[in-house]
């Protein structure tokens, strides 16, 4: 037997629910789980189905016929394989901890992706990522071969089938033209709890405030800095005695962990942008079990 995930968006109305589980049930799937919100305010319904082929049928199969019921509820709709690992290209500069988390997790299963590369515009974390077996990319960034750097780093991801990027402390600003091509595929992780502290420095900024929390924030990335739909945050309590230094080292681990979180929701197709918002639904029973215990 087969896991599939249904995700569906459209217009809210009534009958949706019944129109999908219907339908599934005629095919001979059993919805194991299944999250749906109605925003009342744009009048948009999102909804994901997690289910079991019991009669075997394969992705292909299940997804004949189903136009039919989408198409009176004019439904987006997607049919995915949950045994099919995402291609994610990660992207670092000089802050190598959310890096080193991610592979971390990615060796021991923990996050079921496949990752095609790594790209930096520093040599910092070379042996880190060959040692890994994953091919490194050094593409160095400057004014000057701006243009130059960006394409190459499209190429990248166009050769290697990039379903998703990841700006794992990435700290280069990425051209308009490349945030419109992979919109809704560029997760970033910013070291503020946004919308607080944008841009540079927000460590610096926030002991200027003498906030008492300090925060991260994964967002998809827009043509607008620090701006995108959220996808996660979580914060850490700091006091008048730490010094901008300290919060650099507390925020590691809320950066690291809130980044994992984002592309976890991302990869098991829980995240549904909504406008300047996200729709991010709950995991599926036995999604956070690791392959290996560490």
């Amino acid at each position: 037997m087969k896991n599939f995930v249904l995700t569906v968006s459209c217009k809210s109305t009534r009958g949706i629910v019944a129109a999908i589980s219907s339908y599934l049930a005629d095919k001979g799937c059993n919805i194991i789980d299944s999250s749906q919100f109605d925003d009342l305010d744009t009048g948009k319904f999102f909804m994901r189905v997690s289910f079991i082929s019991e009669e075997g049928l394969s992705g292909a199969d299940i997804d004949t016929g189903f136009a039919a019921v989408a198409a009176p509820f004019e439904m987006d709709y997607d049919f995915h394989d949950s045994e099919k690992r995402m291609k994610v290209l990660l992207m670092v500069s000089r802050f190598g901890h959310c890096l080193n988390d991610l592979l971390y997790r990615w060796k021991i299963g923990a996050l079921p992706i496949d990752i095609v590369g790594v790209v930096s515009n520093h040599f910092d974390y070379q042996k880190v990522v060959v040692n890994h077996d994953i091919p490194f990319h050094h593409i160095p960034v400057t004014k000057a071969n701006k243009v130059q750097a960006e394409a190459r780093i499209m190429e990248v991801a166009e050769q290697t089938g990039t379903e998703l990027i990841v700006l794992a402390r990435y700290m280069q600003i990425l051209s308009d033209e490349m945030c419109q091509k992979m919109s809704g595929k560029i997760i970033n992780i910013h070291h503020s709890f946004l919308p607080s502290f944008k841009g540079a420095n927000p460590y610096k900024q926030a002991y200027g405030r003498g906030v008492k929390l300090i925060g991260a924030t994964a967002h998809y990335v827009t043509a607008d800095l620090d701006e995108g739909p959220i996808i996660e945050q979580d914060t850490a309590r700091i006091t008048h005695a730490q010094s901008p230094d300290d919060y650099v080292s507390i925020g590691r681990d809320v950066e690291s962990q809130v980044l994992a979180r984002a592309i976890h929701a991302h990869i098991h197709h829980r995240t549904f942008i909504n406008g300047n918002r996200t729709v991010v639904f709950p995991a599926s029973p036995g999604s956070y079990a690791s392959e290996r215990m560490g």
